[in-house]
């Protein structure tokens, strides 16, 4: 998986520079809006006290007298609920299911200081915290609650589902473990200036200087960029899927703080995968995909029931969005079969 990963980024840094517009070909449409559900906007505490704001999409029409199944859908790391997460929350909500998607502590409506902080742990609580507020609704069956991932999403609801076994069915959309990624773009001595320089800006931050982000998603294209920073910077940075929360600055969206970005160092969503066994596990990805390795090393250390769904023609940012590469009737499929 490593060196997949590693050869898909040597080929991208060696792209030759393509000028790049906003794509909307194969139906992107990031911000959907479904004439068929209806959406509340909620806000519940997590194990830490700490607020974490999501929307809830409920089926016209539901039945509210009788007990439904529920999906908590998480967004890509960086990004916020609007990005990706309720598109596929509508999508599902219109197959019949309620469903929530989420801010991430540190990002988007919910509290977290600093913003844009990493802390895979509290992503995984969320998550969990999801799940109480939605098996406290009257209408919702709490036997039967699944989790969806999109992007490093994927990676949190892996770890997640780990240590909360309510989460009964789990899919993963162009999943990405970041801790891997961390780990394995980087020698061990890159590593130790990373955590180097992160740990010299806590000084600073300590003593009131001002924060510093990494990472991230470009704010600019060069002649020099990555194709993968391509793909990013086309969902990210143009109107087809460009988001800025309020009370954020548009600089610093997707990007992490520095001090805190070297958390993915010690984060192992994959470890112990094979705990979640029986409850059963999707894993869907692009087969032209970056990220692909990512799945199929989810996948090989998933124990069963476990599946490994490749969507034809597909990259890595297409599945944000791309409403007609993106496998509605597999993940319909999926949740319907195994939250009954």
């Amino acid at each position: 998986m490593k060196k997949h990963l590693l050869l898909a980024v040597m080929l991208a840094t060696a792209s030759p520079f393509i000028a790049m517009g906003q794509d909307m070909s194969n139906g992107a449409n990031n911000f959907y809006k479904s004439d068929r559900v209806t959406s509340q906007r909620i806000a519940f505490d997590n194990q830490y006290k700490m607020k974490v704001v999501g929307n809830l999409f409920v089926p016209q029409h539901l039945d509210r007298g009788t007990k439904h199944p529920a999906i908590v859908v998480g967004h890509p790391f960086g990004a916020v609920k609007e990005q990706s997460a309720n598109l596929y929350a509508q999508k599902l909500a219109e197959q019949g299911f309620v469903t929530l998607s989420l801010d991430l502590s540190f990002w988007g409506e919910s509290d977290g200081q600093p913003r844009n902080a990493v802390l895979p742990d509290v992503y995984a609580e969320d998550f969990s915290a999801a799940l109480d507020f939605l098996g406290t609704q009257s209408f919702i069956d709490r036997e039967r609650i699944g989790v969806l991932g999109i992007c490093a999403g994927g990676g949190f609801v892996i770890s997640a589902a780990k240590i909360d076994p309510r989460m009964k069915a789990i899919a993963t959309v162009a999943m990405v473990d970041m801790g891997s990624a961390a780990r394995s773009l980087t020698t061990l001595e890159q590593r130790k200036k990373i955590t180097a320089e992160a740990a010299a800006q806590r000084w600073v931050e300590f003593s009131g200087g001002k924060a510093e982000y990494t990472g991230g998603t470009v704010n600019e294209l060069t002649v020099d960029t990555p194709a993968m920073q391509r793909e990013f910077y086309d969902f990210y940075r143009t109107p087809r899927g460009e988001y800025t929360p309020a009370g954020a600055s548009p600089a610093t969206t997707t990007h992490p703080t520095l001090t805190s970005n070297v958390k993915f160092l010690n984060f192992y969503p994959l470890n112990d995968i094979d705990a979640i066994s029986p409850r059963p596990m999707l894993f869907i990805s692009g087969d032209q995909s970056f990220s692909r390795g990512f799945s199929e090393e989810a996948y090989r250390r998933a124990d069963q029931p476990k599946e490994l769904y490749w969507v034809k023609g597909a990259g890595h940012v297409d599945l944000y969005d791309r409403v007609d590469l993106i496998p509605w009737e597999k993940l319909t499929s999926f949740f319907k079969t195994n939250l009954r």
